[in-house]
């Protein structure tokens, strides 16, 4: 059976912005675009996750993805991996954000106005002061916005996630780490997992359709590709930004 969204809805399910404002600009505008062709009078946008890291504009895309809500729009935006490991920074966890800082945090920071003296400092003391500094500086409204993100949603017969699920786990049993983190169980998996998971966080150099999945993560912070599936009724199509 062919998957489908509810009746009379169409949804926008966009891949991974890390921190790529111009680019999240220019994908909303072809939302927007899209949309006014369109009959369907429900309107969903779902963003994939892991707005923040990588490119260089972390806080302008959470204020752009909070800010942009276009008449007659729903929006829904879930957690990616990335947003829990500042989380989890902010929380106190030294050597999460030691890992973090390595793939891309750093990033996040300076987008954040926090200061990076040396970027290869990883001892214990400069990572705690680079918290210290980033809680002085998100504001408390982006503090919400990351702690108020959910970890799936559903339309029709679409589960929408970051990373995945684990097979052979019903979707309503998922743990969060498994919807936040996993990759290859997931994506080498033939699995039918009661609905077609629709995902990011995991690069491919265009979007990846299988029977039991599509992956919407183009790289953007480094192709310059930031996609977003486009699912309604039982069609499916791409709108893309067109490179860096």
């Amino acid at each position: 059976m062919t998957p489908q969204t509810p009746a009379d809805t169409v949804v926008y399910a966009v891949g991974d912005i890390h921190g790529r404002l111009d680019l999240l600009e220019r994908i909303q505008q072809c939302i927007a675009d899209d949309a006014k062709r369109r009959t369907e009078s429900r309107r969903q946008v779902v963003y994939l996750g892991d707005y923040v890291s990588r490119g260089p504009d972390s806080a302008g895309v959470v204020d752009r993805v909070r800010g942009w809500s276009p008449d007659g729009f729903e929006r829904i935006t879930l957690k990616g991996n990335h947003e829990d490991l500042l989380l989890r920074f902010l929380d106190g966890e030294i050597n999460t954000g030691r890992h973090w800082l390595d793939y891309g945090g750093l990033d996040a920071l300076a987008g954040y106005g926090v200061a990076i003296a040396d970027r290869e400092a990883r001892d214990d003391e400069s990572v705690a002061a680079y918290g210290r500094d980033l809680a002085a500086r998100v504001p408390a409204s982006h503090l919400d916005f990351f702690r108020t993100l959910r970890i799936s949603h559903t339309a029709g017969d679409y589960f929408f996630v970051h990373g995945g699920v684990r097979p052979g786990v019903p979707l309503e049993k998922q743990s969060a780490r498994d919807c936040l983190w996993i990759r290859k169980t997931f994506l080498n998996s033939d699995a039918d997992h009661g609905a077609m998971i629709v995902h990011g966080h995991s690069i491919s150099d265009q979007p990846e359709i299988r029977h039991n999945r599509i992956g919407v993560d183009t790289g953007a912070y480094r192709s310059g590709v930031l996609t977003c599936l486009v699912l309604a009724g039982t069609t499916r199509d791409f709108l893309q930004t067109t490179g860096r």
